[in-house]
């Protein structure tokens, strides 16, 4: 498609009732890489339709061949927490951590990598000055501030419309070695980004879903097409070491762990509300915690300690994987 102008793209934008983002500017040194020059990430130069100039602020240093981290932006409390989990881990062996900065999974692959001390960067679908969401500013400014880099393709005033996000999907794909996706539902901007990914030859790596979850009813379904599951910690050490050449960190046990939770596995393996818990894992539990309250009580308890929520939908599961 031609390109329109900053100024047509901002008449498009007003015209679909899209209001311009009139906030602060992101501060730190900018940057503009046109392609085929030596500063022009050689990965995004091998993919199909590479861009003709990228628009940076931050450090360009930070635009190397990383792991990207994407999923939903109404994500469910288990797939933010696989996001900021494996990010952080990657971040932790020295792995740039390239996502779009959207809500949700994104944002979150994002601070686990600041966490880790670790760059990261951010691919937006209208310029660096037309932040979206707005509400990521501050997380914007922070990668800035460590060290990575927020880039687009459009010039820095260029609005963000519902087909620069399809198009940004691609640099997101093309500049990383894999794709993560932690949860994706069916359609959405997080299975597109795999068919770049697959498109552009790269690994595509997927978490798995319960398949009664219409947030991971995409994941699962790239993983029925041949994608890579991750489905703990050391399937992911592998795929790093075999896509990075990173060495794996050996976790060591102590002791023999906690006894059995049939609570806590049974909402591992599916989300669940509280009348179907009553009536599918109470009959399962210890004689002396089968009664209504002593399961509530233990709910809590798990919520406590951080290992399931209470998703938006009403049911309840696992925080950590």
């Amino acid at each position: 498609m031609i390109e329109p102008t900053t100024e047509e793209a901002k008449g498009a934008q007003k015209a679909m009732g899209f209001r311009s983002y009139t906030g602060p500017l992101l501060e730190g040194p900018r940057t503009v890489i046109d392609a085929g020059s030596d500063a022009f990430p050689e990965a995004l130069g091998a993919i199909p339709h590479p861009p003709e100039r990228l628009y940076v602020v931050g450090d360009p240093a930070a635009l190397c061949e990383g792991l990207a981290v994407i999923g939903a932006r109404n994500a469910t409390p288990y797939g933010l927490a696989c996001a900021r989990r494996f990010a952080g881990r990657a971040a932790e062996r020295g792995i740039v951590v390239i996502s779009g900065g959207a809500r949700g999974c994104d944002g979150q692959a994002h601070r686990a990598a600041l966490e880790a001390g670790a760059p990261t960067v951010v691919f937006l679908g209208g310029g660096c000055d037309q932040i979206y969401p707005a509400s990521n500013f501050g997380l914007f400014q922070q990668v800035v501030d460590g060290g990575g880099a927020v880039v687009s393709e459009h010039e820095w005033d260029f609005p963000a419309l519902p087909y620069t996000f399809r198009k940004r999907n691609r640099l997101i794909a093309g500049l990383a070695r894999a794709v993560l996706i932690v949860e994706a539902g069916l359609p959405s901007g997080t299975f597109s980004t795999a068919d770049e990914a697959l498109e552009a030859n790269k690994d595509v790596l997927v978490v798995p879903g319960a398949i009664s979850s219409a947030t991971s009813a995409g994941s699962n379904r790239l993983l029925y097409q041949g994608a890579t599951p991750i489905v703990d910690d050391e399937t992911f050490d592998d795929a790093l070491h075999a896509l990075f050449g990173t060495l794996k960190q050996e976790s060591v046990q102590e002791g023999a762990g906690p006894s059995r939770d049939v609570l806590l596995e049974a909402l591992r393996a599916e989300p669940m509300r509280l009348d179907r818990i009553m009536e599918t894992v109470l009959p399962r539990m210890r004689a002396a915690d089968r009664t209504p309250a002593r399961v509530q009580l233990r709910l809590a308890k798990l919520e406590q300690a951080g290992l399931i929520g209470r998703y938006p939908d009403g049911r309840f599961g696992p925080l950590t994987v």
